[in-house]
């Protein structure tokens, strides 16, 4: 037998013959658990290294602090076992009772866990050694390879039974919120919450735009307007230079029964449903949140006093932080964000370059399908390039908002926190919306026309769009990146970290293997009170040392994913009512992924308190506004809802009374178009003779566009005068009566529901009463 495997025997028979408490005393007043945080860096040999010195002078400093530090080696690795005494949790618990805003979270009896971790994970941050270095400075310079908090087995395996498993998508929408926060802090907690009630109000949502969508469907093939440019005999004009002829208008008789999907009357409807669905979500999300904080006991809580309280738990002599303000920096700061914003846009410029030289390569391909889809080829690959420059400046962005945020100087992580969240999702919201911006309101809008072509650098025209409107190319748009980003990131999303768990865990079979041989009943038995052996203790810190590192913004990603998709859901759903469906589906299978990886695949986040999800509110409610404006500007400019309702009323043959039903309409398609001649210099000029030159071998002397313009001098007729007056008078009708709506509502509903401010107002007065309980001797006294 090995002198190892004596010694666990030795202990073994110690236990056994009823020496507990011996064993018990020998670790004085520290808990019984494996650590409360754990180091690690790589082993220095050379004690002369400054690094080691470091290293050494960081871990006295915690010693000195009475904190328990255990160092075990394992092959080339060092790892630091911290475990702090229970003087500084009952400081913690003491400064909560007596402060002003955090005196209701501090009513409880014990210090959980969650809680220990995060008064720990602040001590070691702040902790300085010389030159005033922290923690954080020791990581960077590579002192300390990384840190990390065990997760507990037996909490993580109710989690994975009731929550972190695909079994637990027939649930839907149970989750267990609040041993989620006993776990992982009320700030996951709260993600979590927030993440169910949005994909529970999606429901609604998708059902209505399901409806729409039907509605369009039930008019597929008995639209005067399909049946129009179907049956049509218009020869119109070339769409590229070059290589493109003219064609018949009956030739996207597909296109036009797609365009009618996502461009009726009830687009509209669906448009002011969902601004309005976008308040009611929001102020229903703060009465829901005012249940679970209350009951959480952090209603009252103050982020700020929560600091303050920990600062002096670390270090009695502390000073307050004081807030600073420099408007040079305010300044400057301001005008780099707008430079980043400036490149943004100047990448959207290049994408739609890129679009339109595409389409015409593929105008100019050898193959007829490539020609004939030339231009929804185009579309799909400026969809695509859009999808990967997104990825590509979702790391510039994140890179960019850290730098600017550590040149502000903040006082503390909260407020670096909220910055970088005001940041990120402004660069982000750039990026994702500019393109879509531009197909929405410009495309199509400022391309010229026959003998008067905008060009880019003098050589290639600009897009153009369909006769029957351009909401498809912004539903093509949206589709792509919308189920692209969603269904790629979230495969790379779990499989990364999944193959890279693989991956460790066949380098720790060794210590796996030895840590099974242990003889020690305190290590086998799952109940016991005693700290465990050496091995035991790196066999826990290996498994989670194994998993994928995370970080402060390790819950950012996943709140800026689902608030892009809340974007999404409501900007632009006039184009694309089947997005709130989508995201319903996405987000059933996202609180999974979510779960399963911050239990199983990540290390464990390090519990934050809080009572809100913080900016993100605010952020939310400006996309709620922006959804109004840019679903106004949608059905009011690029639909061509206004353009058919005034030629129903004004134009058509229903105008004068004589006609009614579908048959009002006919006769629309011929009104949008206006006639170019090839006798007109310009126009020649634009067109060649080859291009001019149909199927059948015969020369068209004119051709047909999408524009309201005289035939013969290409000027403005009164109609597009009409047509863009009742466009504008729309939006501004519709943006009020919208707007007010989500006024009405929002002060219509209460944040916090009566039951809640009820038993906050019980809470208090018991309160009240214990402290007045505590002053009676006082009163009861009969000296004189």
């Amino acid at each position: 037998m090995s002198s190892a495997d004596q010694e666990n025997a030795v202990a073994l028979h110690e236990l056994d013959n009823g020496n507990e408490p011996l064993l018990q005393a020998q670790f004085g007043s520290y808990p019984a658990r494996s650590c409360d945080y754990v180091l690690v860096a790589d082993l220095i040999k050379d004690q002369e290294d400054q690094t080691f010195k470091k290293q050494e002078a960081y871990i006295m400093e915690l010693k000195e602090k009475n904190i328990k530090v255990t160092r075990i080696e394992h092959l080339e690795k060092v790892f630091f076992g911290i475990t702090a005494p229970e003087e500084i949790f009952e400081k913690y618990k003491y400064l909560l009772k007596v402060s002003d805003a955090c005196n209701w979270s501090g009513e409880q009896m014990s210090v959980s866990f969650s809680t220990r971790i995060r008064i720990v994970h602040f001590v070691l941050h702040h902790t300085y050694i010389e030159k005033g270095e922290s923690l954080e400075d020791l990581l960077c310079q590579g002192v300390f390879g990384s840190m990390f908090c065990l997760h507990e087995k037996q909490e993580q395996k109710n989690l994975r039974k009731k929550w972190a498993s695909w079994l637990a998508v027939f649930t839907l929408f149970k989750q267990p919120i609040s041993e989620v926060k006993d776990y992982f802090g009320e700030k996951v907690a709260l993600y979590y919450l927030w993440l169910g009630w949005y994909t529970r109000l999606l429901i609604p949502a998708a059902f209505i735009g399901v409806v729409v969508f039907l509605y369009g469907l039930a008019f597929f093939n008995t639209s005067p307007l399909i049946k129009e440019v179907c049956a049509s005999n218009i020869t119109m004009c070339p769409r590229c230079d070059k290589r493109c002829h003219v064609w018949n208008l009956s030739d996207t008789c597909s296109y036009a029964k797609i365009s009618q999907l996502f461009d009726n009357e009830g687009t509209v409807a669906f448009a002011m449903f969902m601004a309005i669905w976008a308040t009611l979500f929001l102020e229903m999300w703060k009465r829901h949140r005012a249940l679970y904080v209350s009951r959480w006991k952090v209603f009252d809580w103050c982020e700020e006093e929560e600091e303050l309280i920990l600062e002096i738990v670390n270090n009695d002599q502390c000073k307050p932080r004081e807030f600073k303000h420099s408007y040079w920096r305010s300044i400057l700061v301001l005008l780099l964000v707008t430079l980043v914003l400036v490149v943004i846009i100047g990448l959207t410029h290049a994408l739609v370059i890129c679009r339109i030289i595409s389409g015409t390569l593929w105008s100019e391909s050898k193959w007829d399908f490539l020609r004939d889809n030339a231009s929804t080829l185009a579309m799909l690959t400026g969809a695509v390039l859009h999808y990967i420059t997104i990825q590509v400046m979702t790391k510039v962005n994140r890179v960019v908002a850290l730098k600017l945020c550590t040149f502000e100087k903040t006082r503390s992580s909260a407020a670096i926190e909220k910055r970088f969240t005001v940041k990120m999702f402004t660069f982000q919201f750039f990026t994702l919306f500019s393109s879509l911006f531009y197909v929405a309101f410009f495309l199509g809008r400022v391309n010229g026309y026959p003998g008067n072509y905008v060009r880019i650098g003098g050589i290639w025209r600009l897009e153009e769009c369909h006769p029957s409107g351009c909401l498809t190319d912004l539903f093509i748009q949206m589709c792509v990146i919308l189920v692209l980003k969603q269904t790629i990131n979230n495969i790379i999303e779990f499989t990364v970290p999944w193959l890279k768990l693989c991956f460790k865990r066949t380098k720790a079979k060794t210590i796996r293997r030895k840590c099974g041989n242990c003889y020690r009943k305190a290590c086998r038995d799952d109940g016991n009170n005693y700290d465990p052996c050496d091995q035991c203790k790196l066999r826990i810190w290996l498994d989670n040392y194994q998993l994928t590192d995370v970080d402060c913004y390790s819950l950012f990603d996943e709140f800026l994913e689902m608030v892009l998709q809340f974007s999404f859901t409501t900007i632009f759903v006039a184009a694309f009512p089947l997005a709130p469906l989508l995201a319903l589906f996405n987000n059933i299978f996202e609180i999974r992924l979510d779960a399963i990886k911050m239990v199983s695949l990540e290390r464990r986040l390090v519990p934050k308190k809080t009572n809100d999800i913080g900016v993100w509110t605010r952020i939310l409610e400006v996309v709620g506004v922006m959804a109004v404006i840019a679903n106004g500007l949608v059905i009011g400019i690029t639909s061509d809802f206004i353009p058919r309702l005034v030629y129903r009323y004004h134009y058509g043959p229903c105008a004068n009374g004589s006609s009614t039903g579908l048959e009002c309409m006919t006769g629309y398609i011929d009104g949008t178009l206006a006639t170019a001649y090839t006798s007109d210099v310009k126009v020649k000029s634009d067109f060649t003779d080859k291009q001019m030159t149909m199927e059948n071998g015969f020369m068209a002397t004119q051709c047909s566009y999408r524009d309201y313009r005289n035939n013969e001098d290409q000027s403005l007729t009164p109609q597009f005068w009409l047509i863009l007056a009742v466009r504008f008078a729309f939006i501004i009708l519709f943006e009020h009566v919208v707007v007010l709506c989500k006024f009405g509502a929002a002060w219509f509903i209460p944040d916090s529901p009566i039951q809640v401010k009820n038993e906050r107002l019980e809470d208090k007065l018991k309160r009240l009463k214990k402290e007045l309980q505590g002053m009676s001797p006082r009163y009861d006294s009969t000296d004189v």
